[in-house]
């Protein structure tokens, strides 16, 4: 008996050591600043900015990065997706030397209730879209004073397009233009369609515990997606069917999440913070995603309006997106399919993407 304790010993303190070596890994991986921008030969650029820090918005501190080769470019807001999932951290390691940063001076701003921006005070009552739009407002024009830019563009992903479309519609005056990224346009048939696709391809190819998990949920009732499904079954599944976050198999969710822990610009409690304040604001803010039909509620604007899809996107339907383009009113618009990606299409094609919104800039 006494070996068999021994040998229960040895095992629980070979796992707490290995927790402590992670634990330590993780610390170190997490001073919490920005590294510099660097050339394609490895040289910090000469006067570029790479700043992380906090202003009051909305009245909560609110966290950002900032970085640009040049702060005399045009300044982008970036608005993350989730809600609740700021990317910057597990995107940037992506980047090439032709990224957006090279052009532009970009803002990857954690929205309230998500990653820097998350505390254990914050009152969910706070987390509404008209709040979520004012605090989008107010860092807006932080950054318009502080590049004395008249005007910046707005850049959505996924969530960020509802929010950046139920902005332009509030505060055009402040927009050169807006940059949907995934746009969202009716996110419940979205959801439908994703569901429907995801239990024909586990039967096509007999993925019996696809079937299964998927089984478990009625696209046709009144609580569906439920966070449930959203959580345990719809991620995973699209994930694995690469019609998800991430199309290549060059890339992976897995990776997605160690370039986060291994990203320098959060402390180490920041990283830690970070699925708390994702499923906070999911939890929040998820359902005027869900009730709102932007095909019937935000289809006229006064500034021009692109979007950016991947063709093989699920997570928010590139055929859906091309129907709501079709009904949009903007001074100009258009529409740029990405072939080889899924919702990610800034970080699965890159060069290409930079491209694009160069392009766009080069007409405002």
């Amino acid at each position: 008996m006494k070996r068999v304790f021994k040998v229960l010993a040895i095992i629980l303190l070979s796992i707490i050591a290995v927790l402590l070596i992670g634990l330590i890994a993780l610390a170190v991986n997490s001073p919490g600043e920005l590294e510099p921008l660097k050339d394609k030969d490895g040289k910090e650029i000469p006067g570029s900015l790479t700043e992380k820090s906090f202003t009051v918005i909305g009245g909560i501190q609110q966290g950002y990065f900032i970085r640009s080769e040049n702060t005399e470019n045009p300044v982008i807001l970036f608005l993350h997706g989730g809600p609740g999932s700021p990317e910057f951290a597990m995107f940037s390691p992506l980047e090439t030397s032709e990224r957006l940063e090279k052009y532009f001076t970009v803002c990857y701003w954690d929205q309230r209730g998500a990653g820097m921006s998350f505390s254990n005070s914050l009152d969910p009552a706070t987390i509404t879209l008209d709040q979520m739009v004012e605090d989008t407002r107010q860092m807006t024009e932080y950054l318009q004073k502080r590049f004395n830019q008249d005007k910046i563009y707005l850049m959505g992903h996924s969530w960020g397009t509802y929010l950046g479309v139920k902005t332009i519609e509030k505060y055009p005056e402040n927009y050169e233009a807006f940059i949907g990224i995934g746009q969202i346009s009716n996110q419940l048939e979205s959801e439908k369609i994703a569901y429907n696709y995801m239990l024909q391809h586990a039967k096509e190819i007999n993925d019996k515990q696809a079937i299964k998990r998927l089984q478990k949920f009625d696209p046709d009732v009144v609580d569906f997606p439920s966070l449930d499904y959203l959580l345990s079954a719809r991620s995973l599944l699209m994930n694995k069917y690469r019609i998800g976050i991430i199309h290549s198999d060059d890339f992976s969710v897995t990776g997605l999440f160690k370039n986060l822990f291994t990203f320098k610009g959060y402390t180490l409690s920041e990283k830690l913070y970070f699925f708390k304040g994702s499923l906070f604001s999911l939890t929040n803010l998820w359902d005027y995603v869900e009730n709102d039909n932007l095909n019937e509620t935000s289809t006229n604007f006064r500034i021009p309006f692109y979007i950016i899809h991947g063709k093989y996107d699920y997570q928010v339907s590139h055929s859906l997106a091309l129907e709501y383009f079709d009904n949009i009113e903007a001074p100009e618009k258009e529409f740029y399919t990405f072939e080889n990606s899924a919702h990610s299409p800034n970080a699965e094609e890159p060069e290409r993407f930079v491209s694009v919104v160069r392009q766009i800039a080069s007409r405002n």
